[in-house]
């Protein structure tokens, strides 16, 4: 239920965004980076905006789960190199570096906002996913590529460091800290079977299924109990940071916690009468 001072919230059912596709079916929104032509590079606008949703979405109850994907084939190229590189490198120029962290602190900001935002993400990748396209796809809770997708942490290949918006942190813990390291220091690309077989994707589905596989387990997702994903979503989340005790203390809370939904008592009561728990989020 909204409340009386959020007046000011987005509309998501009505939400039309300047720099991206929204969609939104039922319980499952869709975020759609749409410059087709140039293979969907982020410029400063569009990562602000996307920052912003994510943020938002903290407060939107008619959204549970959100699919991110590319327009034409391909996920994300990563920052325009003419609306993003080229303006950063007269920064660097002009010895602005306050321009320049306030930069790269926006866009780790995106990052901390998908992480933070109750919702599952799930990235339907296929095609080019590179430099902060594949920081995007990392940062989702789940992945599904294509065999024909490329995703390359490139950073160093424009003479910067692996180390950006999270990638030495997260990236470590999803596909493990050797194979992180192999790619953030050379740049190069994964293709399909090499990003599932190292565990970056959780599936692999031909070209022309990516956006309708994803989206069907984004809907599965959406039909479950959403408030105890979301509890999941923080747990994992905020115990990259603890210790093994704190964490078992964490999810003993979190646990007790979900145990007061009403979710719970329907799974109990459907199991009681031999039938499917019909969930409803709260």
């Amino acid at each position: 239920m909204a409340l009386a001072f959020d007046s000011n919230r987005i509309d998501f059912a009505t939400y039309q965004p300047k720099h991206f596709l929204w969609s939104l079916d039922g319980k499952v929104a869709t975020i759609t980076l749409n410059r087709p032509e140039r293979k969907n590079p982020l410029t400063f606008e569009s990562y602000a905006e996307l920052r912003d949703t994510f943020r938002e979405l903290a407060y939107a109850d008619n959204v549970k789960t959100v699919v991110v994907t590319g327009a034409g084939g391909n996920f994300c190229s990563g920052g325009d190199v003419h609306e993003i590189i080229g303006p950063l490198v007269r920064m660097q120029e002009a010895g602005d570096m306050r321009g320049l962290l306030d930069f790269t602190r926006m866009t780790g900001d995106l990052v901390k906002a998908m992480r933070a935002c109750p919702q599952t993400i799930v990235a339907a990748i296929d095609g080019i996913c590179a430099g902060a396209g594949a920081i995007i796809a990392m940062a989702s809770d789940l992945r599904v590529g294509t065999p024909e997708s490329k995703v390359a942490f490139l950073f160093v290949r424009v003479g910067l460091a692996g180390a950006d918006m999270g990638a030495c942190n997260i990236l470590p813990r999803i596909i493990g800290s050797g194979r992180a390291a192999e790619l953030l220091y050379t740049g190069r690309a994964m293709d399909g079977a090499e990003a599932e077989r190292w565990g970056f994707y959780n599936r692999l589905v031909a070209g022309d299924q990516v956006l309708a596989e994803a989206t069907k387990l984004a809907t599965s997702l959406a039909a479950g109990p959403t408030f105890a994903h979301a509890m999941t979503k923080r747990c994992i989340h905020q115990e990259w940071s603890m210790t093994i005790d704190d964490a078992i203390e964490a999810e003993a809370q979190a646990q007790a916690i979900c145990m007061q939904t009403q979710d719970y008592g329907r799974a109990y009561r459907a199991f009681v009468a031999k039938e499917r728990p019909v969930f409803q989020g709260d």
